[in-house]
């Protein structure tokens, strides 16, 4: 679970290369488009531009470089030529980038058009409780604080989350140890070291926590049709601290 230095400088050029991607989408994403198009130029980008693999493409024979989950859809929502995004929606891209040999994991929420107050908070509230679990990490400190801040921020403002599915440690592989759970109690769970790298990547719901897969195999919807959100970053725990390896510059 310990990465050395050598290797945590080429997963923050991974993690570098993989904000970048985010970038492009910032000026692509947009109503009229759709999922396809952005997996199709999510992957040009990735391979011609970077000169990087996307890392999802193949894994777990998983036919796509990203996913896009929209409105109710949790997770792992696959791209197709028919799923238009149109005004009002909320979605998720989900994208791995691997360079040298190491693995970069991040996703970010984009809000189409005008979206109706109720998502927009939601939206929000899930990115905050993302980072209330990012502040969290430190050598010393325990994952159950992780899950604690993140399940508090949650409840506090009225949402509930996802349980099924978790952050996790990464590096060569996409997923490695430890698992990240987005709840729990403060002061349990693995002790965190200097050199751990992981992703924190909470997925909350506006209604129940209750989710439920569809007939594809992938894609994971709330079971009360609520809409969802999620944001996810690759951190590492430094001497002191925490560093996120898949921050955009101008985030």
């Amino acid at each position: 679970m310990i990465k050395t230095a050598p290797q945590l400088a080429v997963m923050r050029e991974a993690g570098r290369l993989l904000a970048q991607v985010f970038s492009m989408l910032d000026g692509f994403v947009a109503a009229g488009r759709s999922t396809l198009e952005l997996d199709s130029a999510v992957e040009a980008f990735i391979r011609n531009e970077l000169k990087a693999r996307p890392a999802s493409l193949g894994q777990y024979d998983y036919p796509f470089s990203i996913n896009t989950s929209i409105n109710e859809v949790v997770c792992h929502g696959m791209p197709s030529a028919k799923e238009i995004l149109k005004d009002g929606d909320i979605i998720n891209i989900d994208i791995t980038l691997e360079k040298g040999g190491f693995i970069a994991d991040s996703s970010k929420m984009y809000m189409i058009g005008t979206v109706a107050p109720k998502a927009r908070r939601l939206v929000e509230m899930t990115f905050e409780a993302m980072w209330a679990g990012i502040r969290q990490v430190k050598p010393g400190a325990r994952l159950g604080d992780i899950g604690h801040a993140i399940q508090s921020h949650a409840q506090a403002n009225g949402y509930s989350v996802v349980r099924e599915y978790c952050g996790h440690g990464i590096g060569r592989q996409m997923h490695e140890e430890p698992q990240i759970l987005h709840f729990g109690r403060p002061g349990t769970g693995l002790e965190l070291r200097e050199g751990m790298v992981f992703t924190i990547e909470p997925m909350l719901n506006q209604g129940s926590s209750k989710v439920r897969s569809l007939k594809d195999g992938w894609t994971v919807v709330t079971k009360d049709n609520s809409l969802s959100a999620q944001w996810e970053h690759t951190v590492a725990v430094t001497a002191d601290g925490f560093e996120v390896l898949t921050l955009q510059p101008d985030a």
